[in-house]
Parts: structure tokens; C-alpha cells; sequence
């Protein structure tokens, strides 16, 4: 399931899904703990974002498994370095994600009780800046795997 797509490598096609998802959870996220007039607004995006970003990171992290076995299982050397590297970002990745996507439907739920929704609110902003570090390093790693060559 994880392996291809259309005869192509399912991980740098299902990478950008990660890559756009994560920032918009985090942005979004963030907006709608700190702007409590915008909530109303942005309810279904924090509902949608938080269900769609850490599935696309499960799948990032999936397929890129899958293809470090199926293509770079004896690679070593500085490239092999560099995929070790990119990989010790996956599971950080999936369990600051899943843990905002978390706490971010539980505030859309929780927001008209203001005491549980200020400290969901912190939680949630918390969570959101240890998810935007590790997609940013996740990326950036991958890429100068890559494109370091």
C-alpha cells in the first residue's frame, strides 16, 4: 500500500500532503486557540486539519519505510547518515502531530467552557510549535538527503 503510486515511489508524492497538511494544522491550530472571535470560522478547518495531517504523516512515515527497504536498505556512507538522520524525524513527527490534532478537537469541543479552553488553548500553541520544529526538520533533512548528493 505504501510503495507506489501510478509505478512511482508513494513517499516524495505522499511528502507533500505532510508538507502542506502540518503547517496549515499548526497555523490554523494556533489562530484558533489565541483569536477566540475567529473560531466560529475556523472550526471545520481545525476539525478537518486535525483529522487529514497526522493521516498524512502516517502515510509519510509508512511509505518512506517502505522505500528505504525496497531501494536504500544497504546504503551507508554519508548518504546512508543522512537517511538515518531524516528517518529519527518520522516518529517524533507523527506523535507532535497526533497529539496537536488531539488537543486541537478537543478545544473546537471545549471552547465555550473558557477555563478548559484557555488551558487547551496553551496546550494546543505548545503542541503546535513542536509539530511546525519537527515537520521542518522531517523536510529539511529529507531534502538534503537528497538533494545533497
Amino acid at each position: 500500500m505504501f510503495d507506489q503510486i501510478l509505478g512511482l515511489p508513494a513517499h516524495p508524492l505522499i511528502i507533500h500532503f505532510t508538507v502542506v497538511l502540518t503547517p496549515l494544522l499548526v497555523a490554523v491550530s494556533v489562530v484558533y486557540a489565541l483569536v477566540a472571535r475567529w473560531r466560529p470560522h475556523l472550526a471545520w478547518a481545525v476539525a478537518g486539519l486535525s483529522v487529514a495531517a497526522p493521516a498524512a504523516v502516517f502515510a509519510a512515515w509508512r511509505s518512506g519505510l517502505r522505500l528505504k527497504q525496497v531501494r536504500f536498505a544497504d546504503v551507508d556512507g554519508v548518504l546512508g547518515e543522512r537517511l538515518t538522520t531524516h528517518q529519527s524525524f518520522a516518529v517524533p513527527l507523527l506523535i507532535s502531530t497526533v497529539a496537536l490534532g488531539v488537543l486541537s478537537l478537543l478545544l473546537v469541543f471545549a471552547a465555550r467552557n473558557k477555563t478548559v479552553a484557555m488551558v487547551l488553548s496553551g496546550l494546543t500553541v505548545a503542541a503546535a510549535m513542536v509539530s511546525a520544529y519537527y515537520v521542518f526538520r522531517a523536510g529539511d533533512s529529507g531534502a538534503r538527503a537528497v538533494w545533497s548528493l
